[in-house]
């Protein structure tokens, strides 16, 4: 395994992570190394994921509005 030395922690981030470690009864080199993990390995949705999500949601809107509908309404709203 690898190891790598973490240098010029603010102070406030190594407390937080001192008191996640102490909750999860873990060390702080434990929790370090989760929270890398989870931050490397978390899902990003692709471009084309996001673009069908938004296809999906767009076709489920009975309402379309024009772009000078919408300012209309947000600058009535501001009356």
């Amino acid at each position: 395994m690898a190891n790598i030395t973490l240098k010029n922690i603010p102070d406030k981030t190594y407390a937080l992570l001192k008191d996640r470690a102490k909750r999860n009864q873990r060390s702080i080199n434990s929790e370090i190394i989760i929270a890398i993990r989870n931050h490397v390995l978390a899902e990003k949705p692709s471009p084309e994921e996001i673009l069908a999500k938004a296809r999906e949601f767009r076709s489920r809107i009975k309402v379309w509005l024009t772009p000078e509908e919408i300012e209309d309404a947000i600058n009535n709203d501001r009356e």
